[in-house]
């Protein structure tokens, strides 16, 4: 087999192999599955991937390679923290956008190994964070910010997937991104952030038990509307 034909071989195979996934989930990703779908007989898939593991740590990078293809269209803005929520977005709607991926892209990673797309990503996130250091609008290392954005949005990511599309809350990784950048540089939230939940929360933990001029009928009344408001 030429390398023209290994190439394409390889591209058919991972090709069949994301589009089970997607249909699927990883359990559909059998190597049986994955031959037939490409049109490849076995000993090609496991002389060009070793083995299973082998097949899903490519389809990984085939994800992450997905992922930094869209993450990467996008010229850099002006302001280096709305980057910032940007991509942070963007990885949220692409976990969201391709579950199946996302949960295999995070879930195969193995202790001490990085596949190089994902290092790429942490490049990219690294630069943006470099350039608002040099606005000096970082109050943290960058390295520590970085760890606490990718923790935050792998976090939030994961527990939107796991939601009932219809029941899905997509404020939640609103509130969630503008508490991060708020930590990690020192400055208020988005407007946009500002919900009325939002700020209903944040009033509801500032009032004291028993607010002055408030009869203990009142406090309970104004406490009830916060908690509707935030609910």
């Amino acid at each position: 087999m030429n390398a023209d034909a290994v190439s394409d071989a390889r591209e058919r195979i991972l090709a069949a192999a994301a589009e089970l996934l997607a249909q699927g989930g990883s359990e559909a990703m059998s190597t049986r599955a994955v031959g037939a779908a490409a049109g490849v007989q076995a000993p090609t898939l496991y002389r060009l991937f070793g083995d299973k593991q082998g097949l899903i740590d490519a389809v990984v990078d085939y994800g992450y390679r997905r992922y930094l293809a869209e993450k990467t269209s996008r010229a850099p803005g002006p302001d280096p923290v709305d980057d910032l929520r940007r991509g942070w977005d963007l990885h949220v709607e692409f976990g969201l956008t391709h579950p199946s991926f996302y949960t295999l892209m995070y879930s195969a990673a193995r202790p001490g190994e990085a596949v190089e797309a994902a290092e790429q990503a942490g490049r990219i996130l690294t630069a943006m964070l470099e350039r608002t250091a040099r606005e000096g609008r970082l109050r943290l290392p960058v390295a520590l910010a970085a760890q606490m954005i990718r923790a935050a949005a792998l976090g939030v990511t994961l527990t939107l997937i796991a939601e009932p599309p219809a029941t899905r809350d997509l404020t939640l990784s609103g509130c969630l991104r503008e508490t991060v950048l708020a930590a990690i540089t020192g400055t208020a939230p988005a407007p946009e952030a500002l919900t009325p939940a939002a700020l209903a929360i944040s009033l509801d933990a500032a009032l004291p038990e028993r607010p002055d001029g408030f009869t203990a009928a009142e406090t309970a009344l104004l406490r009830e509307w916060l908690n509707r408001l935030a609910g």
